[in-house]
């Protein structure tokens, strides 16, 4: 029988306190038992493996991930919300760098992590639709913007970018950089 109050949310929850404050190389199933209070063949009542595990996570921050992003741009278009939805992207990976390191950056066999990640991109499609782009340009233009900020957030997560020049205003840049590319691409 499940100990009382342990779910599969509840190690969900316990394995995300693990990485946030150890970090992604910390999520083990015995760590996680151990946080839990339980021994490691518990959390198979509740999770069937690491990977089902890392699965669950990945679903979570992915909607966590989309949820803010959608927070940021809510009312918002054209270059402000294509400008929103980045800085929105960067602020995530800067608050949660351990969370941002296990975001999934391949597409996944899992169906459930397929389908958080497929939201995400509605929301970078819905941005650029309000930019003018539509059919192959959405896809061009969300690597292009995916691209330029997950590179930038791993290096700045990293510690990177050692010069002492402000991070902020390359990120500024960065920004006016892909706004205006994704503006000059949009047809006219």
């Amino acid at each position: 029988m499940p100990r009382a109050g342990l779910s599969r949310d509840a190690v969900v929850d316990a394995a995300l306190a693990l990485v946030d404050a150890e970090g992604p190389a910390s999520l083990t199933l015995a760590a996680v038992a151990a946080r839990t209070g339980v021994a490691t063949p518990s959390l198979y009542k509740h999770v069937g493996s690491l990977t089902d595990l890392r699965n669950l996570l990945a679903v979570r921050l992915l909607d966590e991930f989309t949820a803010a992003a959608t927070t940021a741009v809510l009312g918002l278009s054209g270059d402000t919300a294509l400008e929103a939805l980045m800085r929105a992207y960067h602020r995530y990976a800067m608050t949660h760098p351990h969370r941002y390191a296990l975001l999934p950056q391949a597409p996944d066999p899992d169906p459930a992590v397929t389908a958080a990640a497929d939201r995400f991109v509605e929301v970078c499609f819905a941005v650029l639709r309000g930019c003018g782009l539509a059919d192959d340009e959405l896809v061009h233009a969300t690597r292009i913007a995916r691209a330029a900020m997950h590179g930038f957030a791993v290096l700045h997560t990293s510690g990177g970018f050692g010069l002492p020049q402000s991070v902020d205003a390359t990120l500024d840049r960065l920004i006016a950089t892909v706004v205006h590319g994704v503006t000059a691409a949009a047809p006219h």
